[in-house]
C-alpha cells in the first residue's frame, strides 16, 4: 500500500463529545442502542462516555450504566474521558470494559482557566499523575490538547507553545496526543505546518480533531493527511462542538469523513451504510436535522440510473 492510500483510523467521539453538548439528556436506552449501532459499523475506536461529575455534565450522568449495558464487540477499543484521578477511580470500577482513557487540557491559558479553573502548568501536573495511574492499570492513555490552533479568548496560539506542551505530555507517558481545533479556527495551511512539525518533534501517535464551525474541517483533514497524520476523531451526525464561541457547530461528521477518505482511496474498515444507519437513528432520537452532508445526500453513486 502506498503512502497515498494508507489506512486511516477513526475514533468516534459522538457518544461523549456529541451527547454532552445536547440541551436535553438523551434517554439511557437510546444511548445504549446508538452506541451498539456504532460499535457494529467497523469502527475500531469508540469514545463511549466520560466520568466527569454529574453536576458538571448531567447529560452523561448515566455514563457508568451505558458502559455496563452496551454490548461492544471485542474488536472495538473503548475509550472513556476522565478529567482527573477521581474520574479515573470511577472509571476503574468497570476496568474490564475499558481499553483507553482520554484526558484533556488547553494550549492557551485563558481557555484552560475558563474550562477547568487551572493554569496550564497545574493541568499538566494533574494530567501527568493521572496518566501514570492509568498506565499502572494497563490502560492506554490519550492526551487531548484543546485550542491547539486558536483560542476564542486569546486568538492565535504559538505553535512552539503547542509543541512544548506535547513534549511534556509525551514525557509524562501519553501513548497518543490529540491536537484539537476546539472552536473551528484552524485553516489548512496552519494544520499542514503544525502536523509536519509535530511529526518530526513528538514521539507518540498524533491524532487530529477538527470542528466544522467555519466549514473547513474536511479541508483541514486533507492537510493533516498530507502531513502524515493517519488518526482522526469525529462525531456521527456532526454532533458536538464547543459552547464558548457564538455560532460554533459540531465536530466533523464521521460519515462525511469516511465518505471522503474512501473516495480518496484511504481504507478505514468502516461500513459507510451502517454508519449512516446510526446517524439516521440519532437524528430521529434528537428530532431535528443534523449537519452531516452525507446524511442528506447519501454516499457517492458511481453508477447512477440513466433516465
Amino acid at each position: 500500500m502506498t503512502a497515498d492510500t494508507a489506512a486511516v483510523t477513526i475514533r468516534e467521539v459522538g457518544p461523549r463529545d456529541g451527547f454532552q453538548n445536547e440541551p436535553e439528556t438523551i434517554a439511557t436506552d437510546d444511548k445504549v442502542r446508538l452506541v451498539e449501532l456504532l460499535a457494529r459499523t467497523g469502527l475500531r475506536r469508540l469514545e463511549l462516555t466520560s466520568f466527569v461529575r454529574p453536576d458538571v455534565i448531567p447529560q452523561l450522568a448515566d455514563g457508568a450504566e451505558v458502559l455496563a449495558r452496551a454490548d461492544i464487540p471485542e474488536t472495538v477499543s473503548v475509550t472513556v474521558l476522565v478529567p482527573n484521578r477521581r474520574g479515573l477511580e470511577r472509571a476503574l470500577a468497570q476496568r474490564d470494559r475499558i481499553d483507553e482513557v482520554s484526558l484533556f487540557l488547553s494550549a492557551s491559558e485563558s481557555h484552560n482557566r475558563a474550562n477547568v479553573n487551572r493554569s496550564v502548568d497545574e493541568s499538566l501536573a494533574g494530567v501527568g499523575a493521572t496518566i501514570a495511574d492509568a498506565r499502572g492499570e494497563g490502560l492506554r492513555t490519550v492526551a487531548v490538547l484543546s485550542t491547539a490552533f486558536g483560542c476564542p479568548y486569546e486568538g492565535a496560539v504559538d505553535p512552539d507553545r503547542v509543541l512544548g506542551i506535547c513534549d511534556r505530555l509525551a514525557a509524562a507517558g501519553a501513548d497518543e496526543i490529540g491536537l484539537a481545533d476546539t472552536t473551528g479556527m484552524a485553516n489548512p495551511r496552519q494544520v499542514a505546518e503544525l502536523f509536519a512539525r509535530a511529526a518530526d518533534h513528538v514521539e507518540c501517535e498524533l491524532t487530529a480533531h477538527f470542528h466544522n464551525t467555519r466549514g473547513q474541517a474536511l479541508a483541514n483533514v486533507v492537510a493533516a493527511l498530507d502531513a502524515g497524520c493517519r488518526s482522526f476523531e469525529s462525531s456521527f451526525g456532526e454532533l458536538g462542538g464547543c459552547p464558548v464561541p457564538p455560532g460554533a457547530t459540531g465536530n466533523v461528521a464521521t460519515e462525511d469523513l469516511v465518505s471522503m477518505l474512501h473516495e480518496m482511496g484511504h481504507p478505514t474498515g468502516i461500513d459507510l451504510a451502517k454508519l449512516l444507519d446510526a446517524s439516521h437513528a440519532v437524528q430521529q432520537v434528537l428530532g431535528r436535522p443534523l449537519g452531516s452532508h452525507t446524511l442528506v445526500a447519501g454516499p457517492v453513486d458511481w453508477a447512477p440510473a440513466r433516465g
